[in-house]
C-alpha cells in the first residue's frame, strides 16, 4: 500500500489491444472518436503507474463528436469521488489533444456526470482558456502534467 495517496489501491484493468492508427489529422478528414480515444488512452494518471485507460479513467464510449457543430466532448470519471487529480487530468488531455484534432473543433473535456463531488468547479476549470493557461504556467503543475504525458507506453 502507498501511503498518501487518495485512492492507494484503485481498480487496475487490462489494456485492450491497439489498432493501428495515424496520431494526426491530414486535411479534410472526419474526426474518429476512436482515433481520439487510441491518442489519449495512454496518458498516465497523475497519483499512479497507470494509463487513465488502465483505471478506466477514460474509455472508447467517453468521446463523442458531433460533426455538424464541430465539438468533441470527452467525459472522464475520477476512481473517486474526492479526486484531487481531476483537473490535472484534464489538463493532460488538453494538452496532448492540442495539436491532434481540427482548429475549427471546439473541445469540451468534463468529468462524467455524479462522478465528482466538485464537479460543476472542476468542469468550469477545465473548460476555461484564461484558467488552462494560467495552470499550465504554474511550473510545478506543467512538469506533472508533462510526466503524465511522458510516460506514453506501461
Amino acid at each position: 500500500m502507498t501511503l498518501g495517496l487518495i485512492n492507494a489501491n484503485p481498480v487496475v484493468h487490462a489494456k485492450k489491444e491497439r489498432i493501428a492508427r495515424s496520431e494526426e489529422f491530414h486535411g479534410d478528414d472526419a474526426v474518429d472518436p476512436l482515433e481520439i480515444y487510441d491518442f489519449v488512452r495512454d496518458i498516465r494518471d497523475p497519483e499512479h503507474p497507470y494509463s487513465l485507460e488502465q483505471l478506466s479513467v477514460l474509455s472508447e464510449e467517453s468521446i463523442t463528436v458531433d460533426e455538424k457543430l464541430g465539438r468533441i466532448l470527452i467525459t472522464f470519471t475520477p476512481t473517486i469521488q474526492h479526486c484531487s487529480m481531476a483537473t490535472v487530468i484534464g489538463l493532460c488531455l488538453r494538452v496532448k489533444l492540442k495539436h491532434f484534432f481540427p482548429p475549427h473543433y471546439k473541445v469540451d473535456i468534463k468529468v462524467s456526470p455524479g462522478s465528482h463531488a466538485n464537479e460543476e468547479s472542476v468542469n468550469k476549470q477545465l473548460n476555461d482558456k484564461e484558467r488552462v493557461a494560467a495552470a499550465l504556467e504554474n511550473p510545478n503543475l506543467r512538469q506533472l502534467v508533462d510526466e503524465c504525458l511522458d510516460s506514453s507506453e506501461f
